[in-house]
């Protein structure tokens, strides 16, 4: 009899656990049909309510690859090893999105494209007669987009345009987005101009009971176990029913009508793992004894709130425990809502609040504008409130790659100081592990680079680089050197960025958008000849490389040379990036065409924001139009622009502006 775990636990179903999925189907063909159907569908529930199981368990098997093009699931935040540094500028979210969609791509070749322009590329798929075949793209985790970080605001609307742009592209474009509920209100916005009036909302919510025991007796299967008559309701309705207290000595019950599905996993879970192997029949008994939900959800809130103490508080599991009890709990023994700040909330910091929403212990609603969390579920109030249980932490057999998955998430969510922490435990743990060591390194390396401490992240680059080297590793190696190139360029550096570029190329010799960092750095160490020969060099054998294009139209432009400039911007239109839109405009002022510039600009800066080199683009356009003051204005704006920097090599031209001779 084999007793392999039939549940899936916290994390998600996938793809190939889709014949023990159980208890959706009903929601899983009106999700593909409206997917099918609108040029975007909108899927939003609360957390835990199992939307990403649904999409991959339930959905995509429904789909017929032979029909319709189906792309991985996307998600627009990204976490890897990979040197940040080494990548050109470029969009996150649509790096992010790019990486989940083509996921054996060399990174590279991806940060230079837009949406559209990755779509356009991928072969046409056609039906037995010739006509086109719906391409089904879906994003989930799609509030990652709109959490409130300040260094992704810069990024989401023209992340949306790029997603607009590519439906208007491709009308056999059909877009799937999973959504926690709270941030509904965030994509509303942007779904008449995403969706136009072919659009589909999905709204799901917990199991119902019929639909809850069915997701606990499919499971097993073939396991050579069953339930007996009577035994999964039991368990179900052990979920369904919740005690609120007591009044006048009697305890008083609720009946929620609901089963949260990852309350189920956790359950159903533990029970399977606690059974003796005999066993063969899973009766009312064994449900009480091995299935009670208090006991199960009391062990699942003991090891949450270990995890969350462990990656964000030094191992503090009782404080933690305390500032639950003291801030979400009333005195009553009831749920209470606390009011999230812009960095803390009742006084603790918010990555610790978003670590309790990913285990399921909180979660966040938006209220008249403003955000709020409590509790996940009302059946946690009894585990928080009880005396704190003794919980295997096992703090020696922590993998290091837990410590390096958790400061993957610290530094998407902007939390560079546990980032580093985290990175820094998990390279303590990893022993004579040379490949883990070298990829920690790189990512340490990436840390400093978003703290922009360029030194400190070319010296974890080296490291890393040194260990691949002898690892054999020589894509590896010249990814990082093009990263310690591209920050050397950053620092102003440019005659050892083009040292450091040229030993990339030596390891990765295919590798054009290497050669493209290379001219840019052979431009702005005064060799504009040596540069466009580059950029020639890589246009000559593959003559619609956009990235090539782009640099070689801006260094044309700064050459004053705009006619030619104006040629290379008209192959790489519709212009995405802010820097190109800006050197655009650029390029029209230098020919008199301030009209034009002028409106370019105009909507370059509406959406730009705080970004260094348009900035500087808008006030050298500004200065060709008789305005000293309005440029000297824009200049010093570009130099203290944070969304992106202004490169080093470009702050005298700022000041040349700033202070005219």
């Amino acid at each position: 009899m084999g007793t392999a775990q039939p549940y899936v636990g916290l994390r998600a179903f996938r793809r190939e656990d889709a014949s023990r999925f159980f208890g959706r189907a009903r929601e899983s063909h009106e999700v593909c049909d409206l997917w099918h159907a609108n040029r975007l569908t909108v899927l939003y529930g609360p957390s835990g309510v199992g939307k990403t199981s649904l999409i991959q368990a339930g959905v995509l098997p429904l789909l017929d690859p032979t029909r319709v093009d189906i792309l991985p699931i996307g998600r627009v935040s990204h976490g890897s090893p990979f040197p940040t540094a080494a990548l050109s500028d470029h969009n996150p979210h649509v790096f992010a999105l790019l990486s989940s969609w083509s996921p054996e791509e060399i990174p590279t070749r991806l940060a230079g494209l837009t949406l559209r322009e990755f779509l356009r590329r991928r072969p046409r798929r056609e039906d037995p007669y010739g006509d086109p075949v719906l391409t089904m793209a879906a994003i989930d985790q799609a509030e990652e987009l709109f959490g409130g970080f300040a260094h992704r605001h810069s990024y989401r609307e023209w992340f949306i345009s790029q997603l607009v742009e590519a439906l208007d592209g491709d009308p056999h474009l059909r877009l799937l987005v999973s959504i926690r509920e709270d941030y509904l209100a965030a994509i509303l916005p942007h779904e008449p101009k995403l969706a136009g009036i072919a659009r589909g909302r999905f709204p799901l919510a917990p199991l119902e009971t019929p639909a809850a025991v069915l997701a606990t007796k499919g499971p097993i299967d073939g396991s050579g176990r069953v339930f007996a008559e009577g035994a999964a309701e039991k368990l179900v309705e052990g979920l369904r029913v919740i005690k609120l207290g007591g009044v006048l000595g009697q305890e008083v019950f609720a009946d929620t009508k609901m089963v949260e599905p990852v309350q189920l996993q956790v359950v159903c879970s533990t029970m399977w793992r606690s059974l003796p192997s005999d066993v063969r029949i899973i009766t009312s008994e064994h449900v009480l004894q091995f299935a009670n939900a208090d006991r199960s959800l009391t062990d699942f809130v003991e090891h949450m709130i270990a995890e969350v103490a462990r990656d964000c508080l030094g191992g503090d599991t009782e404080r933690l425990r305390e500032w639950l009890r003291r801030n979400f709990i009333t005195e009553f023994g009831t749920c209470e809502t606390v009011y999230q700040g812009e960095t803390l909330t009742a006084g603790e910091q918010n990555y610790v609040i978003r670590a309790l929403v990913e285990r399921h212990i909180l979660r966040e609603e938006v209220k008249a504008g403003t955000r709020w969390c409590e509790l996940s579920h009302e059946r946690l109030i009894a585990p928080i409130l009880q005396k704190e249980q003794a919980v295997e932490q096992a703090e020696n057999r922590i993998a290091p790659s837990e410590h390096l998955r958790a400061a993957e998430l610290a530094l998407r969510d902007g939390e560079f100081v546990l980032a580093e922490k985290q990175a820094e435990e998990a390279l303590a743990r990893c022993g004579d592990n040379t490949w883990l060591h070298a990829e920690i390194q790189s990512f340490l390396g990436n840390v400093a680079h978003r703290r922009e401490n360029f030194d400190k992240a070319i010296t974890h680059y080296r490291d890393a680089a040194v260990l691949f080297e002898t690892l054999g590793a020589t894509s590896a190696v010249g990814r990082l050197l093009a990263g310690i190139g591209r920050l050397r360029l950053a620092q102003g550096k440019p005659s050892v960025a083009v040292r450091e570029l040229v030993s990339a190329i030596s390891h990765l010799s295919d590798d054009m958008n290497i050669q493209i960092e290379l001219a840019w750095a052979l431009w702005y160490d005064g060799h504009p000849d040596a540069a466009q020969d580059v950029l020639n060099d890589v246009l000559g054998k593959e003559g619609n490389a956009l990235e090539a294009l782009r640099a070689r139209a801006e260094i044309l432009t700064h050459l004053g040379q705009a006619d030619a400039a104006l040629r290379d911007f008209a192959r790489v239109r519709p212009l995405q990036r802010p820097s190109t839109r800006a050197a655009y405009a650029l390029a029209l002022a230098s020919l008199g065409r301030f009209p034009e510039a002028k409106r370019e600009i105009a909507g370059v800066l509406a959406e730009a924001g705080d970004h260094g080199p348009v900035l500087l683009y808008a006030a050298r356009i500004r200065a060709l139009d008789g305005d000293p003051e309005g440029a000297a204005k824009l200049a010093g704006q570009a130099k203290t622009a944070m969304a992106p920097t202004l490169p080093a090599h470009l702050a005298a031209e700022a000041n040349r502006l700033i202070r005219p001779s």
